[in-house]
């Protein structure tokens, strides 16, 4: 029997310089996807935060903090349906 790594989702909604944004950022692991929401979307304009490829960002967060992706950052934007979609994906869900 062989123990296959199951990918996790992260949600994440403390601010950048919140200690849980670093532990989750640390907890990632190969095949893991990051999910920005509420106040945590706030990465997106820090230039000195490193997300990792494939985070994607709730847009209305982005919206009402008046936010859009770093030029040259890859965050998918997502609205609730997407959220919605990509959390069925997932098994496992751990909100930061």
């Amino acid at each position: 029997m062989t123990n296959t790594p199951v990918a996790t989702l992260h949600i994440l909604n403390k601010r950048p310089e919140h200690h849980r944004f670093r532990a989750c950022l640390d907890a990632m692991a190969p095949g893991d996807v990051l999910l920005l929401i509420e106040n945590a979307v706030l990465a997106l304009a820090d230039a000195g935060v490193h997300l990792p490829e494939g985070t994607r960002a709730l847009q209305a967060d982005c919206v009402a903090r008046g936010l859009v992706t770093r030029p040259g950052e890859k965050v998918e934007l997502l609205d609730y349906l997407g959220m919605t979609h990509l959390t069925d994906r997932f098994s496992r869900l751990i909100s930061w």
